[in-house]
C-alpha cells in the first residue's frame, strides 16, 4: 500500500512540473520529484542512489533551477538596476 501511494504521488508530482504554467511552481514540485524520488529508491534497497538523489536531484539542482528562474522575473516597479545599468 505505501508503494502504491508513492507512485501515486510520483505521477502527480511528474505531471504538475510538467503541466505548471509558472516556472516557480515547477521548479518546486521538481525539487519534491526528486525527495519522492530518493524515497523510491529508499524503498528499493538502494540508500546509496537514494543519497545521490536528494543530493543532486533535488539539492542541487533545484538550487540552480531556482536561480534561473530568478533572472527570468520581470522587474517590478522601485527594483533597483544593477550595478553598471543605471544609465541605460
Amino acid at each position: 500500500m505505501p508503494d502504491l501511494l508513492l507512485v501515486i504521488a510520483l505521477l502527480l508530482t511528474a505531471l504538475g512540473t510538467l503541466l505548471s504554467p509558472d516556472l516557480f511552481r515547477a521548479v518546486v514540485m521538481f525539487m519534491a520529484f526528486g525527495l519522492l524520488m530518493a524515497l523510491a529508491w529508499v524503498r528499493l534497497h538502494a540508500p546509496d542512489i537514494a543519497l545521490v538523489e536528494a543530493a543532486l536531484g533535488a539539492g542541487l539542482t533545484g538550487v540552480l533551477l531556482l536561480d534561473a528562474v530568478s533572472h527570468f522575473r520581470e522587474p517590478r516597479p522601485g527594483d533597483r538596476a544593477p550595478p553598471g545599468e543605471e544609465d541605460r
